[in-house]
């Protein structure tokens, strides 16, 4: 058994922060339910290696990265948010941004401490693992959580 009060097997907050500027737009997806996540994996994938190629850059595994996060914030977004949730995808030229935003500004984003498998709530730790950076940041409509992905990982 866990102790409730043991910070390693709390949930904690996400680290509360813009992103960085020097990102510009690519692509926007805006979601109403997970029936759209499928198309959003696909396109994404497209305009990552699209953008890649263009630079004649070798991703080694950021794509693959970058839409398991995808779809986790997503996830998250569409079960604990308020729709619609939009995925924003951006780059700086070399990195990629993924911001994901529902309209739900009563809570914050959580990262899951100790659970028992199949108890969910991985989805942030997931970013966190597989992402240079992650943070969340509200806006006066909308709440986002974005993560960092550099082009060779």
């Amino acid at each position: 058994m866990t102790d409730a009060l043991d910070p390693t097997t709390r949930d904690e907050g996400l680290r509360a922060a813009t992103p960085p500027e020097r990102f510009r737009p690519v692509r926007e997806w805006v979601l109403l339910d997970t029936l759209g996540l499928t198309t959003v994996r696909r396109e994404l994938l497209d305009e990552i290696t699209a953008e890649s190629a263009a630079r004649q850059e070798v991703l080694a595994g950021v794509p693959e990265r970058m839409i398991l996060v995808a779809s986790e914030l997503a996830t998250n977004a569409l079960t604990h948010g308020l729709p619609p949730t939009i995925v924003l995808l951006k780059t700086d030229g070399r990195d990629f941004l993924l911001d994901v935003a529902d309209h739900d500004l009563t809570t914050e984003p959580r990262v899951a401490g100790e659970r028992p498998a199949g108890a969910g709530g991985f989805g942030l730790q997931i970013a966190r693992r597989l992402a240079q950076e992650v943070g969340w940041y509200a806006t006066s409509t909308t709440k986002h959580v974005w993560a960092v992905f550099a082009a060779q990982g």
